[in-house]
């Protein structure tokens, strides 16, 4: 795993025009079953990827707390909301609210992570690769694809399968 993050960098970097300028086609010109293509290229992706033997998301960026990723959490702890921003979450130049810092502070040394009943929706949606109406995220995907292997793979093997 450790290989492949080495080179995810490179390789997203590498491929990152032709990504670019292949989801510019896709606004233009959606297939009308993306969102069913997607989801089969998605979970397909992830019966064979183990999310706990990378990790590299958590690693790496964190995400965005909600509201309600706020309330849900802090009453997991036990917490006021307020005190679980105080000693978690700041507050970014968008105006949300992120961790302090990375790598995230749930994640454990086996890469488990220590809140996961309970984590923020970014996380449980990470990569975001079976979204619904997937064209409008597009520059999310090519931000994921450098931070994601399974994310990487499904835009390679979306370009195979939705040629434009």
């Amino acid at each position: 795993m450790k290989q492949i993050l080495n080179n995810l960098n490179k390789l997203a970097k590498d491929k990152h025009n032709e990504n670019k300028k292949y989801f510019d086609k896709l606004k233009k010109k959606q297939p009308k079953n993306l969102d069913y293509i997607m989801q089969d290229l998605h979970d397909a992706e992830f019966k064979k990827t183990d999310c706990l033997k990378c990790a590299n998301c958590c690693k790496t960026t964190g995400p965005l707390f909600t509201l309600a990723d706020i309330e849900r959490i802090s009453k997991h702890f036990r917490q006021k909301p307020q005190q679980f921003i105080d000693q978690y979450l700041r507050i970014d130049e968008d105006k949300d609210y992120v961790l302090q810092s990375v790598p995230c502070t749930f994640l454990d040394n086996e890469n488990y992570c220590m809140i996961y009943e309970v984590r923020p929706k970014a996380c449980r949606e990470f990569p975001h690769t079976d979204r619904k109406k997937f064209h409008q995220i597009s520059n999310l995907t090519l931000k994921n694809v450098a931070i994601c292997p399974a994310a990487y793979n499904i835009v390679e093997e979306m370009k195979k399968k939705l040629p434009l």
